[in-house]
């Protein structure tokens, strides 16, 4: 399959404007990503998705392509999106520009799903939950699977809920999962979900994979056993900044 890997990224945020630029590190947090990405080795195709020239020029800068999108888009499916639409590809593999610790692994299971599944519409990924505190909290966003990988359910909610006694979260394999907001999508699939209007589940739980899911698209999922840290808030910044003088040596 002809596969991309598309990088969305904006300057603008309201936790921490200009993520993709900072770079106290020695390197742009984009250019992070994109040697992550190009580190698994899936694809020679690897675009960085923004709307904005500062971002365009750093990644040129580093020998990266960047391909410029509309300032409008509500989200990033709709930027990815986008990008689908001009590029030949068969599959399109959505990393976010704040995953500078992405795991190749991952991605590369992500394809593996669409070799396995014919009918497999959407891949994404899934983490065992490790803390009772990420098992309540609302900001961690559980999937519930089938016997075949199908997801059946994403929610903010305590899913699966035990109701007797409290979950076993060292079993494995574990039906109690976080999402990961890693996706690969058939170019075809992308381009459909993109036009679709948002779902009523989509609403109430205010989470885009929820469109498809009353629609019954074939959504599958690989269980990986851990995940790297993304970068929202100053602190993760400082957090990553810490890793990288650590472990590599940079950093100011």
């Amino acid at each position: 399959m002809r596969t991309a890997i598309v990088i969305p990224a904006r300057y603008d945020s309201s936790r921490l404007p200009g993520k993709p630029l900072l770079a106290r590190t020695g390197k742009p947090l984009i250019r992070h990503v994109w040697e992550a990405v190009v580190a698994a080795r899936l694809t020679d195709t690897v675009i960085v998705a923004t709307d904005d020239d500062r971002i365009r020029l750093a990644v040129e800068a580093f020998g990266g392509t960047a391909m410029m999108t509309d300032r409008n888009h509500v989200s990033g499916t709709d930027r990815l999106a986008e990008v689908a639409r001009r590029i030949d590809a068969e599959t399109i593999v959505n990393v976010q520009g704040d995953e500078p610790h992405i795991d190749p692994a991952g991605l590369r299971s992500l394809l593996e799903l669409f070799a396995l599944y014919p009918n497999c519409r959407i891949a994404t990924l899934a983490v065992p939950i490790k803390s009772m505190e990420d098992y309540r909290s609302p900001n961690c966003v559980k999937v519930v699977l089938d016997a075949d990988r199908r997801a059946m359910l994403f929610s903010r909610a305590m899913v699966p809920f035990v109701r007797d006694g409290e979950p076993d979260l060292a079993q494995r394999p574990s039906p109690f999962l976080q999402h990961l907001g890693v996706y690969a999508y058939r170019r075809e699939s992308l381009v459909e979900f993109a036009s679709l209007p948002p779902s009523t589940l989509e609403l109430l739980e205010k989470l885009e994979q929820n469109r498809v899911m009353p629609l019954g698209w074939d959504v599958r999922v690989a269980t990986v056993e851990g995940a790297g840290r993304g970068v929202d808030t100053p602190e993760d910044y400082e957090r990553f900044v810490r890793w990288e003088r650590l472990n590599r040596g940079s950093g100011d």
